[in-house]
């Protein structure tokens, strides 16, 4: 690569390789698999970074992530990758009475909820509130309508606000 090459990856990437490593840690689930993630991200990245033609630098790796990760998860841990019908999203509970805020719980208590949280939903919740990302990135980055990202971001809030309430409150 060339000495542009390897400094437009540096303005584009470099600021971003903690989002990325967030985003990598709460796909993967542990800290190990995440490194390996975030690594073959990067490598993409660099290699690809001639595609790259402005824009949000953060947006852009952060789908090379995501798309790493799901490709990832599906070779080493296939049951981790599950895509939910439309059906099986209806089916999800609705708790119509559980308050809209989120209810107080310990950092490990926190971790454990959102590890148990569909794929698809926990990288939505991750993007949004962990990583700030708007709904139109968030969309571009998981490739679905923002109407999907919406409705995942919803059902993973309702789905926390569930388990909560069904472990009385804070552990």
């Amino acid at each position: 690569m060339s000495r542009d090459a390897a400094e437009q990856f540096e303005q584009v990437v470099g600021p971003h390789l903690d989002a990325a490593y967030n985003l990598a840690r709460w796909l993967a689930g542990n800290d190990h698999d995440a490194a390996d993630i975030a690594q073959d991200a990067c490598v993409r990245a660099f290699r690809f970074i001639g595609g790259h033609r402005g824009g949000d630098g953060r947006a852009w790796l952060l789908a090379i992530v995501r798309n790493t990760a799901v490709s990832w998860l599906k070779k080493n841990r296939p049951r981790a990758v599950v895509t939910l019908s439309p059906e099986a999203l209806g089916e999800i509970e609705d708790p119509g009475g559980i308050p809209g805020t989120f209810l107080q719980a310990d950092a490990a208590a926190l971790r454990a909820a959102l590890d148990a949280l569909p794929l698809e939903f926990r990288e939505a919740l991750v993007l949004r509130e962990l990583e700030g990302l708007a709904y139109k990135e968030i969309a571009d980055i998981t490739e679905v309508p923002v109407g999907t990202v919406m409705s995942r971001l919803a059902r993973a809030r309702r789905q926390l606000q569930l388990h909560f309430a069904r472990k009385g409150g804070a552990s």
